[in-house]
């Protein structure tokens, strides 16, 4: 955690976070240790039907565990895919993080604030645990 231009530093990061698991937690937890507030956004249900996703949970109850986790600081409705640059604008972000198997994707948020991808954690993924359910 430190302070950039004397101000503290703030993290975004997304996510749709169904079927919440370790690489979740993980990935908010070093997204916390970048800054001194984790803003995460949680894809709406409408948004993530929008994506061609089906949720185990609906948006509020993913909500809520996104919430309650000490790594996070404020959850905020991530309805489409182009609303980050207004989300980091209104929210003072200073470092954007998401997984690596996005790297690339966001590098036009450049501009805005510092874009960071982390590796996934390996040997789950909430795709690994939906088929382990299916069968």
């Amino acid at each position: 955690m430190g302070i950039k231009d004397g101000k503290f530093k703030t993290v975004l990061t997304y996510g749709t976070f169904d079927l919440l698991h370790y690489g979740h937690l993980e990935i908010l937890r070093r997204a916390s240790l970048l800054g001194d507030k984790l803003i995460v956004g949680v894809s709406t249900d409408k948004f993530n039907e929008i994506k061609g996703k089906t949720c185990v949970l609906p948006y509020q109850k993913r909500k809520e565990l996104i919430e309650s986790l000490d790594y996070v600081d404020k959850v905020i409705p991530e309805d489409n895919w182009d609303q980050k640059v207004t989300d980091i604008q209104d929210n003072d972000i200073d470092i954007f993080v998401m997984g690596d198997d996005w790297k690339g994707k966001f590098n036009e948020l450049k501009v805005f604030c510092e874009v960071i991808y982390f590796p996934r954690t390996n040997g789950i993924s909430s795709t690994k645990l939906r088929s382990i359910l299916d069968d």
